[in-house]
């Protein structure tokens, strides 16, 4: 890979990184906040699905920051774009749009038509 796409990549990661810590720290400050009195039962159930649903995207956002930080190694090992399956480069068009994968799109497919066959 070139070292002006690492760098658009390394870019590209950060900022989504940072984005992501962002989102992190102001739900933490959102739960430490007093809680409110909610008279009407339905009132507080309702309060209660939305924090749940909140928290279910911070954890889906958490699993994504940790795959991010492990692009990031691979931009600075140089070993970021290359397939862990065949070790064939990754396209750019399939890095631009899930760029903390790990595998081309031909080694994906198989692994997830392994992944029906066997039910899981």
């Amino acid at each position: 890979m070139k070292k002006e796409d690492l760098e658009f990549f390394k870019n590209l990661l950060e900022d989504r990184l940072q984005e992501l810590l962002s989102h992190a720290d102001n739900t933490v400050t959102g739960m430490t906040k007093p809680k409110e009195n909610f008279a009407d039962p339905t009132d507080r159930a309702s309060h209660e699905a939305e924090r749940n649903f909140e928290l279910r995207i911070r954890d889906r956002e958490h699993k994504l920051i940790k795959k991010i930080k492990k692009a990031l190694i691979r931009v600075e090992n140089k070993t970021f774009g290359i397939c862990e399956g065949c070790e064939e480069n990754i396209s750019i068009k399939r890095l631009k749009a899930r760029p903390v994968t790990t595998q081309c799109i031909d080694c994906k497919t198989r692994e997830e038509d392994m992944e029906k066959a066997l039910g899981v």
